[in-house]
């Protein structure tokens, strides 16, 4: 992809900063939906990540290398442009955009909903109204999960969390959280909010990808296609496959590789955030 010369000030850089004491506990992906699960539900996750002990946080300062600095810089784009388009959509349906957050960490760092890790992967915390995100989670896409990882990637995953953001700023986040708090839903119909929730996201990403693009011309021949294909990897079909060797939909939290690549596309293609509902009569 094409880079801008748009820069956020939302970004909060704590790669630097030391870590969390760099323990893991639980460790890919399977952690990873646990946790987001609980986070996008309105949750703590710090319960999940606790069983394997806690650290006292690294306090020691390191110079970044070009490389982090770079991809430091190239986050802050991103960043912009979620919010330069964030802010557009929600004018032309009469609302105010308040900006999101970014937080870069390595390893561990303190958040709003609890202490981060690295085997999270990317999230968003409503608390905080930040996305957190440790970039060794693309080197995981990668080599666990075969997708392979462009700049591009990283802008779907990044549009993603905001899309997460856009749920919380639009009270959707607030329903699914007392949804879950009100005791009268069983776990497979909790399931199914999560996979709304997850692929609704998709679909914002998809839109955030479609305006910014006619903004800006910034995508070039692939660019969508490695997002589709990153967006099939972190399907929940696909990671039951590997993980388990079997398909168990009930247990699905986020979509399957096809929905994932459905809701990304209807947004890229449709341009229009009202096709968004994901959830049919789930919050009705």
């Amino acid at each position: 992809m094409k880079w801008t010369d748009d820069r956020s000030g939302n970004v909060d850089d704590r790669r630097g900063s030391g870590g969390g004491g760099g323990a893991i506990v639980g460790g890919g992906l399977g952690t990873i939906i646990i946790a987001a699960i609980v986070f996008f539900l309105g949750g703590d996750p710090s319960a999940i990540l606790s069983s394997g002990g806690n650290s006292s946080p690294r306090t020691e300062q390191r110079e970044l290398s070009q490389q982090e600095l770079q991809v430091g810089e190239f986050v802050k784009m991103i960043t912009a442009e979620n919010e330069e388009t964030w802010t557009k959509i929600f004018a032309e349906n009469g609302m105010q955009y308040k900006p999101a957050r970014v937080v870069l960490f390595r390893e561990g760092t303190n958040s709003g909903c609890g202490q981060a890790q690295s085997a999270m992967g990317p999230f968003y915390c409503p608390a905080d109204q930040s996305v957190y995100m440790d970039m060794s989670f693309f080197q995981e896409l990668q080599e666990k999960f075969g997708a392979k990882v462009t700049e591009f990637t990283i802008a779907y995953v990044m549009a993603h969390e905001m899309g997460h953001h856009v749920q919380n700023l639009l009270g959707t986040l607030d329903k699914t959280d007392q949804l879950r708090k009100s005791g009268r839903y069983s776990e497979t119909q909790l399931n199914q909010v999560s996979v709304a929730t997850e692929l609704q996201a998709d679909f914002y990403a998809g839109l955030w990808a479609r305006y910014s693009n006619e903004r800006e011309k910034f995508l070039e021949p692939g660019d969508l296609e490695s997002a589709v294909e990153a967006a099939e990897a972190v399907g929940d079909d696909n990671i039951q496959k590997r993980s388990q060797g079997y398909v168990n939909q009930e247990s699905f939290t986020h979509g399957s590789s096809a929905q994932r690549k459905e809701w990304f596309m209807k947004g890229y293609n449709s341009g229009d955030i009202k096709q968004g509902d994901t959830f049919n009569q789930l919050l009705r």
